[in-house]
């Protein structure tokens, strides 16, 4: 009765053993990112390429994600107080979740007095695909820059020219 009392007694400690040793092990996992994500734009920070002037052949006006803005062809930038700077969106996910984005096709503005200039979206900053590291509710930032091709100044006449802009962002 002694050696199955010794026999009963391993079984119990190497059972009790593998019971601590799994209750030892830590695990980690990434934490599922909330779903949808949530993301929003303020229309005072959209993209905006502040006032130029177009000579005979037009050109292109830029926009970077930081905001700085830069002319190329027959264009001349001009300071009137109209604003310049990227599009700025927030992004509200889980950090470590990864995001992707895709612009959209080139579209049409059309103006105020007539004429249509291109739109074409840029890159980002933080550069797509990146990882987001706010923590809700705070928003990791988004900027996109575009460039804007403009034509002559009887194509492109002066005048405000407004559209929209497709942007889609993928949660990874």
């Amino acid at each position: 009765m002694n050696a199955r009392y010794l026999s009963g007694r391993k079984i119990l400690l190497t059972v009790s053993g593998i019971f601590a040793l799994l209750l030892s092990v830590r695990t980690n996992a990434q934490q599922l990112p909330p779903r949808p994500i949530s993301v929003s734009w303020n229309p005072s920070l959209g993209l905006r390429f502040g006032a130029f002037f177009a000579t005979t052949s037009g050109g292109t006006v830029s926009v970077s994600p930081a905001g700085v803005r830069t002319a190329t062809g027959n264009l001349i930038l001009a300071d009137f107080g109209y604003v310049f700077g990227a599009a700025s969106f927030e992004i509200v996910a889980a950090p470590g979740t990864q995001i992707n984005l895709l612009n959209g096709p080139t579209v049409t503005l059309n103006g105020s007095a007539g004429g249509s200039v291109s739109l074409t979206l840029g890159s980002s900053s933080p550069s797509s695909p990146f990882v987001t590291t706010a923590t809700p509710p705070a928003a990791n930032i988004v900027n996109i820059g575009g460039t804007l091709t403009v034509g002559s100044s009887v194509a492109s006449p002066p005048g405000a020219y407004s559209g929209s802009f497709y942007l889609t962002f993928f949660q990874e």
